[in-house]
């Protein structure tokens, strides 16, 4: 396993009622994590591609897991995820803004649907010496990541780790 979920939330800090939204999810990687640390909150799992959102249901159910609201949405696209305006505590978005085809709309949809001071969890990969990862002119580089982030209005917090071929990095919504 390239990453774990579980120790990138425990370093992030989720809490037990927090409200979280999980932005291009793909197989609920994160969104169970998330789901099981915040029992009494929520998890709203965002996702293009319908077979990962029945991906996903499936193994919430399989682990009993109620607290997760499923979205078909678009995430680069202000409105897209279908969350209301200032609802989340947190925002993860992992493996995804180096696939985007509009970076600056991602974020801006991160951003209102962010609390004020909420935080994003960005996670992406370093490098491309997985078959699995990006090709080499699509990795966005930690400072390539800052600058974007800041631009689109966010604090940088700090840098986490996040395995062996990933970055992880901690903005806050000014």
């Amino acid at each position: 396993m390239f990453v774990d979920p579980v120790k990138i939330l425990q370093s992030f800090g989720l809490g037990d009622s927090m409200i979280v939204a999980d932005l291009g999810a793909g197989s609920g990687f994160y969104s169970i994590a998330a789901a099981k640390m915040v029992p009494n909150g929520k998890v709203y799992v965002v996702e293009v591609q319908k077979d990962y959102l029945t991906t996903v249901k499936t193994k919430a159910e399989t682990d009993h897991l109620k607290n997760l609201e499923y979205f078909w949405g678009d995430i680069e696209k202000i409105g897209g995820t279908k969350i209301g305006d200032r609802i989340t505590d947190v925002v993860i978005i992992s493996n995804v803004l180096f696939m985007a085809e509009n970076k600056k709309k991602l974020l801006e949809e991160a951003k209102r649907i962010l609390k004020y001071e909420g935080r994003v969890l960005f996670i992406d990969w370093s490098d491309t010496s997985s078959a699995l990862g990006p090709r080499a002119g699509s990795v966005i580089n930690p400072v390539q990541a800052k600058e974007m982030f800041t631009t689109a209005g966010f604090t940088y917090e700090k840098d986490i780790p996040a395995g062996e071929h990933h970055y992880g990095i901690i903005f806050r919504k000014k």
